[in-house]
């Protein structure tokens, strides 16, 4: 008999048993649908953040409050450590670093008549243009004399204007309240687009002085922006920045810092070290899925063996050899898992298409890895196929015959 009479004999079995065959190829669907719905999370998480980076530019660092996730947890307080006076202090000191942009941010509500939003108010500086890679559309941005006088200004951007006055009305000059309290919108920043679980044009710029007193009531910053003078002078400003922030900060060589600095390169290696942890949870949970319609198939194969038993002693007697009852077993066994495969290929497509409709998370299907599912399943055919299928090639013909 050979491979094609083999493969269709096996798709008439398996029709034959419908219910069967579906049970136990549900552990491979499981497991590959799994691998394809989780690698293309992680792939598009990736691709978002890179893109991200690559549009901030690497030769921005990231000042934020607290010690390193790599070095401890640092202090209950850890949180209000940044400053207005680091700002200074590296604005006036910094030599292989110029723009300097402070940033304190935190969601409220924004109104205008009878319209509402809830949104991510960003208190910043007209620096921010420069170290985030933003445009205004239309208007301007706050200047400097905004924030030394604390104004009640804001720049909107583009879904916070759409969301508040839609496509008729000019946002700019008109007045919205942001916790109650009125400004005045000076313009509207030009689109980036929405990356991942994260919406840039989500947010309401306004002077930092202004959302430190009179929005949020702090004295402390959520993060400092500083972009190094060009690339290749990111290291040492990163050890400029954080000698700075230590001696401003008074904290002795041998004491850990209150804060960290982040390079654009850590950022993608944080996000991949994420990235990895959460792909090895859920592969270690399909691979147990796989390993379950590993012995399922087994089980099964191993029932079909005993239900065909004068059919083997039959084929034996009429001249077949101990090679082709293992080709034939094996085929039905690699056949059950390639059609689990491929079913679980297609839920784990549908799965990532699932999950980006619903919560807005960027998907990317890796072809790489739906070709491994491919194979893992081949694989599991053949492996958990190969003992039934060898005790249907060594069962006697004469005893074959005579099984009831």
């Amino acid at each position: 008999m050979g491979i094609l009479e083999s493969l269709a004999n096996a798709l008439s079995c398996l029709l034959a048993n419908k219910l069967r065959s579906i049970l136990t190829m549900l552990g491979v669907i499981i497991g590959v649908g799994a691998i394809i719905t989780t690698t293309s999370i992680g792939e598009g998480a990736k691709a978002d953040v890179t893109e991200r980076i690559q549009t901030l530019g690497a030769n921005i660092l990231a000042v934020r409050p607290g010690q390193s996730r790599f070095r401890g947890r640092g202090s209950a307080d850890a949180r209000r450590t940044l400053t207005v006076e680091d700002i200074a202090a590296l604005q006036e000191r910094g030599q292989t670093f110029g723009y300097v942009t402070p940033e304190l941010s935190n969601r409220a509500q924004v109104k205008y008549l009878n319209k509402n939003t809830n949104t991510t108010i960003v208190g910043t500086s007209p620096e921010y243009l420069v170290t985030a890679n933003f445009n205004v559309e239309k208007g301007r941005f706050f200047t400097d004399s905004h924030i030394r006088s604390r104004e009640r200004v804001c720049v909107l951007g583009k879904t916070v204007a759409d969301d508040l006055f839609g496509e008729t009305i000019e946002p700019v000059g008109k007045t919205v309240k942001i916790k109650n309290v009125g400004f005045h919108v000076l313009g509207v920043m030009k689109e980036k687009g929405a990356s991942g679980w994260r919406n840039p044009d989500d947010q309401v710029f306004i002077p930092y002085s202004t959302a430190m007193k009179r929005v949020f009531g702090a004295d402390y910053l959520s993060s400092i922006s500083i972009q190094a003078n060009n690339d290749k002078l990111i290291a040492a400003a990163e050890t400029e920045v954080t000698e700075l922030l230590r001696k401003q900060h008074k904290i002795a060589p041998n004491k850990e810092p209150d804060f960290h600095v982040r390079n654009q390169a850590e950022f993608m290696e944080t996000l991949e070290e994420s990235n990895q942890t959460f792909t090895n949870l859920i592969l270690g949970i399909a691979v147990v899925s796989l390993l379950v319609g590993g012995i399922g198939i087994m089980n099964i194969m191993l029932v079909s063996v005993t239900e065909r038993t004068k059919e083997i002693g039959l084929r034996k007697a009429v001249g077949a050899q101990r090679i082709d009852i293992l080709i034939q077993f094996l085929v039905e066994s690699t056949t059950l898992a390639l059609i689990g495969g491929i079913v679980g290929v297609g839920i784990g497509i549908a799965g990532a298409e699932v999950v980006a409709s619903i919560w807005g998370w960027r998907t990317l299907v890796s072809v790489t890895y739906g070709i491994v599912s491919f194979i893992v399943s081949a694989f599991v055919g053949v492996f958990f196929g190969a003992y039934p299928a060898w005790k249907a090639a060594k069962l006697h013909p004469i005893d074959a015959l005579r099984h009831e």
